[in-house]
């Protein structure tokens, strides 16, 4: 295989983060999710017909922006053929161009022409995924592959590394019902999770003294599909620092057709690790073939399986960990009216030009509150970029949240949190801070 060469970036501030959209199903999908749930292939519309898609870079109208991508279909395709489709998002401040010139994360060399590849271009160079309009995207490319090309809708896959795996991760979130498997190499909930309960085969990879990452965020999106696959619960042995190996677990007691696997490697923020050398990009890397291998697992079907997990996501926020030299939190708490429903605010993560904040909401009385609602004022300059367990009204200035169908009912002494992230200076802190239940 050809030297990968993935131009690793530093990431010293992922200043726009998450946003996400509310749908579960692809839209316009037809009936691919359910050929997907009973297992039978699901041959699109662009089978048996002259293609309308060739490789190259294109265009695509989606939520009313010029999006671009770039296209590899298979070597001698055959419209009668049924081929997989992979999503591989880049890295912040990477392309789809570096995507595509590394082999698609060093897949496509392993593919053998079965594969059909697509690698989107962020808009600004990274996975915001604001409003949903990066998994719109992957909607409509999704619906234009499929009517263009010949692609069996129950072998369609995403991967990613760094922001590009925060975007994996929220595809298997939105879509469990369209996309078979993904791959997060050292990545973190920065794209959002919107859905996130249903059962989607998992692969984590993660280095164990990742600087700009920490290997927990990579672990807290293992952990979302280790209770979705209905997997049992452990801390898989990793590898000791200075050792330059890896070691791969896969979980035990999942769902059938619902794997788990985690691979934790004696490296930084890197997607091509090596095991014995320090070297960033080296064709020896180990990940390419383990991710071949973890997807071609899944041959054409979905085993029956039952109901999705349908129990609400825990109401603590997404684990995130300051990237290097980030401030420690400095602002003091800012706690709401006294009475039964209080807010206390905290500063956890802080980079140039934004910031992420969470509230502590708190039952201070002796009866069971059945909902709240926290409001409070950002200061000029700060506006919510993304907002996860509760539901908000507005954005900046004068900001109301209410709890989610799921952390709304609140037991004597219990306590629930919300977070955000926001751009602007992280100070100073918001205020007119109230709480109330109805």
């Amino acid at each position: 295989m050809a030297t990968r060469r993935y131009g690793v970036p530093i990431l010293a501030a992922l200043a726009v983060l998450v946003a996400v959209t509310t749908g579960q199903a692809l839209s316009g999908r037809g009936s691919t999710a359910t050929a997907a749930t009973s297992g039978a292939l699901a041959a699109t519309a662009g089978c048996g017909k002259a293609p309308t898609l060739t490789s190259g870079t294109r265009t695509i109208q989606s939520s009313g922006q010029n999006r671009t991508y770039i296209l590899r279909v298979p070597d001698n395709y055959d419209a009668n053929r049924q081929y997989k489709l992979i999503f591989a998002f880049h890295w912040l401040n990477g392309t789809a161009a570096n995507v595509s010139s590394a082999g698609y994360y060093g897949l496509q060399p392993l593919s053998s022409n079965s594969t059909i590849f697509v690698a989107p271009q962020g808009i600004d160079n990274g996975w915001a995924n604001t409003n949903g309009r990066d998994l719109t995207l992957v909607d409509d490319l999704t619906r234009l592959i499929e009517g263009g090309l010949c692609v069996d809708t129950t072998q369609l896959f995403a991967l990613g590394w760094s922001y590009g795996g925060a975007m994996s991760y929220a595809v298997a979130c939105a879509r469990p019902t369209v996309f078979r498997a993904v791959t997060v190499l050292s990545g973190a909930n920065l794209s959002g999770c919107n859905g996130g309960t249903q059962p989607v085969a998992y692969f984590g990879i993660h280095g164990i003294h990742d600087s700009v990452l920490n290997i927990s965020n990579g672990r807290s999106l293992r952990d979302t599909f280790v209770r979705n696959n209905g997997c049992t619960a452990q801390s898989p042995r990793e590898p000791a620092q200075g050792s330059l190996t890896h070691i791969t677990t896969t979980y035990s007691g999942c769902r059938a057709g619902y794997p788990v696997q985690w691979a934790a490697f004696d490296g930084d923020h890197t997607p091509s690790p090596v095991d014995g050398s320090g070297s960033p990009n080296d064709s020896r890397t180990w990940t390419s073939g383990e991710i071949w291998k973890f997807f071609s697992q899944f041959q054409g079907t979905v085993p029956p399986s039952s109901p999705p997990v349908s129990s609400p996501p825990p109401s603590s926020p997404p684990v995130s960990s300051p990237p290097p030299n980030s401030p420690p939190p400095s602002s003091p708490p800012v706690s709401g009216q006294p009475g039964a429903c209080t807010a206390t605010y905290r500063i956890v993560n802080t980079w140039p030009g934004g910031f992420q904040g969470e509230f502590t909401v708190a039952n201070g009385g002796s009866s069971t509150l059945t909902g709240w609602t926290t409001r409070f004022t950002l200061a000029g300059g700060q506006s919510i970029s993304s907002l996860w367990n509760g539901t908000n009204t507005g954005t900046s200035g004068n900001v109301t949240v209410r709890n989610a169908a799921y952390n709304g009912t609140l037991g004597a002494g219990a306590t629930t949190t919300f977070g955000f992230t926001a751009t602007g200076d992280s100070s100073p802190p918001p205020t007119a801070v109230t709480c109330t239940s109805p």
